[in-house]
């Protein structure tokens, strides 16, 4: 196994493996994986899916992944940590941009196996892109700047091609392409409360308000305005356990009227108080699924 240095916002491990065994999980944002070299299969949630040479894949940050390993496997891991939100000055970067890129893709990917790369052209960008992650890295701290500008565009990649894929709460066998649509409009716009009532959304996919909500509750099985409360919550979740921000500013952030209507709307979803959800330390709303290891 060679363990590259760990540079901060990220760490990277170039791997190879002939069986796997759990690693330390830490609530860090996520990781990409990329397969260099092997076969075998990917398990998340139960759920498997095979890889090989080329194969790309996010983990979530939780112990429910693994992987089955069928032939020596090469593997480049790299971790988007939460070091950057919390020492920004030490890097020639916009805290929240990076911040809400990185949320959007931990928030908003599939929990279930498979690869995430919809597009060839995308997939040969993501291997150039990690080659010279990985190059630079070795070369020590004057690299950083370098580095987080690569990593800039790793995470513009992989939000275009979430943005291609399917969302959890639509079912596999539902073919109206407008609700993932609809989902990702309203995942893209969470920030802005203005874009996401019922009048706006009416216009922008061209139906009733009365229409939209029935739409989307028939769609989701939730109705729309808890939808966005969790869609919301989500971010609040990694904001707690990932920044440095403010229950002040989160609340701003997210338009929760103040700090109470924000502390009493996450323990009403969560069960908890902001407190022991920080004290605590493990993600609720964002477990798509019951993880177990």
């Amino acid at each position: 196994m060679q363990v590259l240095e760990v540079y901060r916002p990220f760490e990277i491990q170039e791997i190879e493996l002939t069986e796997w065994k759990q690693r330390p999980v830490k609530n860090n944002f996520f990781e990409l994986v990329l397969v260099n070299e092997g076969q075998g299969t990917q398990c998340i949630n139960y759920n498997h899916y095979p890889y090989s040479k080329g194969s790309i894949f996010l983990l979530p940050p939780l112990k429910c992944h693994s992987f089955d390993i069928q032939s020596p496997s090469k593997f480049v891991f790299l971790k988007f940590t939460d070091a950057i939100f919390k020492n920004s000055h030490r890097f020639a970067i916009d805290r929240n941009e990076w911040f809400k890129e990185s949320a959007y893709i931990l928030s908003n990917y599939n929990q279930l196996p498979g690869d995430i790369i919809k597009s060839d052209l995308d997939r040969q960008h993501l291997e150039r892109l990690v080659a010279i992650i990985l190059q630079e890295s070795r070369n020590g701290d004057e690299s950083i700047s370098l580095i987080v500008s690569l990593m800039m565009s790793v995470l513009e990649i992989l939000i275009r091609n979430i943005k291609k894929g399917s969302f959890n709460e639509v079912s596999s066998t539902n073919t109206d392409e407008r609700i993932t649509k609809m989902l990702t409009y309203i995942n893209d716009n969470i920030h802005k409360s203005e874009q996401l009532k019922i009048e706006n959304l009416a216009s922008v996919f061209a139906m009733s308000p009365t229409y939209v909500s029935e739409f989307f509750r028939k769609q989701i099985n939730m109705p729309l305005r808890e939808y966005i409360i969790k869609a919301k919550l989500k971010l609040v979740e990694i904001r707690l356990l990932n920044s440095d921000f403010t229950l002040t500013q989160i609340a701003d952030d997210l338009d929760f009227t103040d700090v109470s209507h924000l502390s009493k709307t996450f323990k009403k979803y969560t069960g908890k108080s902001i407190r022991d959800f920080k004290k605590d330390g493990e993600y609720m709303l964002l477990k798509r699924a019951v993880c177990k290891v």
